[in-house]
């Protein structure tokens, strides 16, 4: 069968296409608008009776001496089995690269390679048509154009397609999360969910969350994005597409439930006078747990002595919710209360809980860096292994019962190779100098 690829006009029919065959918000045409800085191309295929069969946003960035670079984010929204549809589409797609004079197209599929260790067909297939039609893999997973091979994934619905409830999901994740958890409700920790409308009324919402996300990134040394660039994002994706969930301590709460713990204290120690022997054991040691808590709670009021305000934002982030799946965007803890509270976790749950409330299948944690590492002997893409700094955040996302997801990985069509070259080359000195540019920032903030 023969196929016809043009540029897409019809925005409308390009996105119900990605929405109704499984597409990611990578795919859509908002992620288009949201990305400013570059350019975009959509592209539809079609069969020879006129059915619609593919889609592919296609972004473009000019890079001083390496000219015009595109980017397809998660690949093109098509079925990978139909590899006469695909070999059509790259031939397609060499055409488009030459007739504009661009340099290269990457081109970064979510296809799985491994999960969790174990090698899947399909990533081994897709490799195998890719490198068939041009494209040649991008064997070093710790410099790609965009994102990292590997994410973590939380299944929201069991083998068995039911949807687990919360409660049912917090037993799954490691014992630190369900103490957490716990905890955080005893201790005042309180969510709030926002959506662009709560923020347009309210500003000092989205100053909460850059407050969150600056504590983060001078922790973990990332820039963080900006509040326009957030509220952009907000109001391309809409009230029901996006939205911004904080976590809040509310010293009153905690106050009040340190009052009824200290009651009980009370209680117990008058029971002691009269208490049976079996049963003194067990008093005491309650009484114990009490005065730890009582401990916590006095480090807690001594360390927001200096606020006078009766709600202290701790955690937060963003969170996408596209085609039953919610993705992490951004989130973070602040540096006050981080010990005490352990309000990172309490925050991870509470999102989850609301990717299920949303009815989403999968809840996306983000991605991790990895290091350089040789690829399979079949020319796939090596097996993962996390960067050093990123091993406490690849813990900290495992606990919550996630997959280690391995995607095949970023594989370029090049158009140009002497301009590839040079891009190669400054794309290397580029994040060189921005991981300067970084620790100048960092430093300059701390002092």
């Amino acid at each position: 069968m023969k196929y016809i690829f043009k540029q897409e006009t019809d925005l409308n029919a390009f996105e119900e296409f990605v929405l109704s065959h499984g597409g990611v918000f990578l795919q859509s045409e908002k992620w288009a608008k949201v990305k400013l800085e570059w350019n975009s191309r959509f592209y539809s295929g079609f069969s020879e009776d006129g059915e619609r069969v593919l889609t592919a946003l296609i972004m473009e960035r000019h890079i001083p001496a390496a000219g015009k670079i595109w980017y397809c984010p998660a690949g093109a929204v098509v079925d990978y089995n139909n590899s006469e549809l695909f070999s059509q589409f790259s031939a397609f797609m060499k055409k488009e690269l030459k007739a504009n004079h661009s340099t290269a197209l990457f081109y970064d599929p979510l296809i799985e390679l491994r999960v969790n260790g174990e090698t899947k067909a399909q990533g081994l297939n897709a490799h195998k048509l890719f490198t068939e039609n041009g494209f040649t893999l991008n064997t070093d997973a710790s410099k790609c154009l965009y994102k990292s091979p590997v994410q973590l994934i939380t299944n929201l619905v069991n083998e068995n397609g039911e949807r687990y409830t919360a409660d049912k999901l917090l037993k799954t994740f490691e014992k630190g999360v369900r103490y957490s958890v716990r905890i955080g409700e005893g201790r005042g920790l309180i969510e709030k969910i926002y959506t662009i409308e709560d923020i347009e009324k309210d500003p000092s919402i989205m100053e909460d969350f850059l407050a969150v996300m600056k504590d983060t990134s001078e922790r973990n040394d990332f820039v963080e994005r900006g509040g326009e660039y957030c509220k952009r994002l907000m109001e391309v994706f809409g009230k029901d597409g996006l939205d911004m969930m904080l976590i809040y301590y509310d010293k009153k709460k905690d106050i009040a439930i340190q009052e009824e713990k200290l009651k009980r204290r009370a209680e117990l120690e008058k029971a002691l006078e009269t208490a049976p022997e079996k049963k003194i054991r067990g008093i005491r040691e309650e009484i114990d747990s009490i005065d730890k808590g009582t401990a916590h709670f006095e480090e807690r009021m001594k360390e927001t002595a200096d606020s006078d305000k009766d709600l202290i934002c701790v955690s937060g982030g963003m969170t996408m919710h596209y085609n039953k799946m919610s993705s992490c965007l951004f989130g973070g803890s602040k540096n006050l209360l981080r010990n005490n509270l352990r309000a990172s976790h309490f925050f991870n749950y509470r999102r989850i809980c609301h990717s299920i409330n949303k009815g989403n299948d999968f809840h996306d944690l983000g991605y991790v860096l990895v290091e350089k590492t040789p690829p399979e002997a079949d020319g796939t893409l090596g097996v993962c292994k996390v960067g050093a700094d990123f091993e406490g955040i690849l813990a900290f996302k495992k606990s919550f019962g996630s997959d280690y997801i391995e995607y095949v990985g970023e594989y370029v069509l090049v158009s140009n190779k002497a301009l590839f070259f040079s891009y190669t080359h400054l794309l290397e000195k580029a994040r060189n100098a921005q991981s300067i540019v970084n620790r100048i920032v960092r430093k300059h903030r701390k002092s």
